[in-house]
């Protein structure tokens, strides 16, 4: 009877790597909520607190390549427990640096440094969340799991940013460092407890686990024999991952989602405040509307590419459609440097960022899932997040020197915008079809044809 029982670990493994994924999200962001007490208490101009804010990218970027190695050589479960701990201890250290910096320079060079070390720590988090969902779902399921995780930026700004301004404003900006640091210790506990390969897990039925591997995951990635082979990868695999066309137009629209998603958790709260009038805690609880509309429309590009799979859509335009059309609406914002109030402001970055949720949803990380060579998960999803979390090093720095420049927001909004409309024509006119590098096509995709719903 036992055997025959329906099981749900996945569901339960795809929550913990969300609570994780969000604890990420919400360490990289909280600045933004603290950082205009931080730039008032430091003496800080916009430049520098641009610098500051684009810290934690350029250890990001730097650890991703690095990062993916040990993923593919080390495993999921070991390399992301010790960097979780690593990150919440960078994290809590963040909350000291007014004990021991002595002006302007001295706190630079101390914030600088943690959030360095911050992105450096963090690097392997999202492609170990893209080898779970290869490891443990399905192909008619992965983009409403890759969906889940990748919208955990939406749930970290809708929860933490008003928690961070209410910290801020009542206890002082240190706060929201501590709190964030003791939950993501909390968090490794879990990690630690519950994870396992689906082989191997406790909780696992054999109705399940059929169910995993029937559907094409690929369940053995994690194993020794596995991560054993994946130490000696050949330079043909580096050079199919760093010249195929496809890959590139997924690691372009990786770049033009991020600077979206960079822009949000940094300048966005501190524009608020400055161009619109807002205090800290208004802006805290202003930026849970788009932070739900986002994860709203994450789920949604998820759940929408996987039906049109499982209705005969072909693999290439399942993934694509959604994303060309979520990235054209969000490229709406543009339109917020005309609002003349603050609720229009944020419906307007409400639907931009519900379009840039389908968008993240059906067409980034799925597109990985469904393309990485099965002995190099990890690096593929290293350098695909190696190459989009540039825009994290360069929207903060360029969106503050337009602010600087230009005296206003105004620019700035547009160079984001601008983003999503490149994105969706790389997408439409170059990528061409979506399969698994090595000759491999993904399951169902035997031509790169429109779905007939759209011939």
């Amino acid at each position: 009877m036992a055997s025959k029982s329906r099981s749900h670990v996945r569901v339960w493994i795809l929550m913990l790597i969300l609570f994780l994924s969000v604890i990420a999200y919400a360490d990289r962001s909280i600045l933004s909520i603290a950082g205009g007490a931080i730039k008032d208490e430091f003496g800080l101009s916009p430049l520098q607190l641009g610098f500051v804010l684009s810290a934690f990218s350029w250890a990001y970027v730097i650890g991703q390549i690095p990062g993916g190695l040990f993923l593919d050589r080390f495993g999921t479960k070991k390399v992301y427990g010790i960097t979780l701990v690593l990150w919440s201890l960078s994290t809590l250290a963040m909350g000291f640096v007014g004990e021991f910096a002595t002006g302007i320079t001295s706190a630079l060079i101390i914030m600088f440094t943690l959030r360095f070390a911050l992105g450096l720590i963090e690097a392997p988090s999202f492609p170990a969340n893209a080898r779970v969902a290869i490891m443990w779902f399905p192909k008619a399921e992965r983009g409403r799991a890759s969906s889940l995780f990748a919208s955990s930026q939406y749930f970290a700004v809708g929860i933490f940013s008003p928690l961070s301004g209410w910290l801020v404003s009542e206890f002082g900006w240190p706060w929201p460092f501590f709190v964030l640091g003791m939950i993501g210790i909390v968090a490794f506990c879990a990690w630690l407890w519950y994870m396992q390969e689906p082989q191997q897990h406790r909780g696992v039925t054999p109705h399940e686990l059929k169910h995993i591997v029937d559907g094409g995951a690929l369940v053995d990635i994690d194993s020794a024999v596995q991560r054993k082979n994946n130490s000696r990868l050949s330079r043909t695999t580096f050079r199919l991952l760093l010249t195929n066309r496809m890959l590139w137009c997924a690691y372009i629209g990786q770049y033009c989602t991020i600077a979206l998603s960079y822009f949000f958790i940094t300048w966005f709260p501190i524009y608020l405040v400055q161009a619109r009038g807002m205090n800290i805690l208004h802006a805290g609880f202003a930026t849970v509307a788009p932070a739900l509309f986002g994860f709203a429309g994450g789920i949604s590009g998820g759940i929408i590419s996987d039906y049109l799979i499982r209705t005969g859509w072909s693999v290439s335009w399942a993934r694509k459609t959604p994303y060309i059309v979520g990235m054209l609406m969000a490229s709406t914002l543009i339109a917020a440097a005309g609002a003349n109030s603050n609720f229009w402001v944020i419906a307007i970055m409400s639907f931009a960022f519900y379009g840039k949720g389908i968008a993240a949803g059906a067409g980034t990380w799925a597109i990985i899932s469904d393309s990485a060579p099965k002995d190099a998960v990890g690096l593929a999803g290293a350098i695909f997040n190696c190459v989009g979390n540039i825009a994290g090093i360069i929207t903060p720095i360029i969106f503050g020197y337009l602010v600087a420049l230009t005296g206003g927001y105004s620019v700035g909004l547009i160079f984001v915008g601008a983003h999503c409309v490149i994105a969706a024509l790389c997408f439409l006119f170059i990528m061409g079809p979506i399969t698994r590098i090595g000759g491999e096509m993904p399951e169902d995709e035997v031509s790169y044809r429109l779905p007939q719903q759209v011939r």
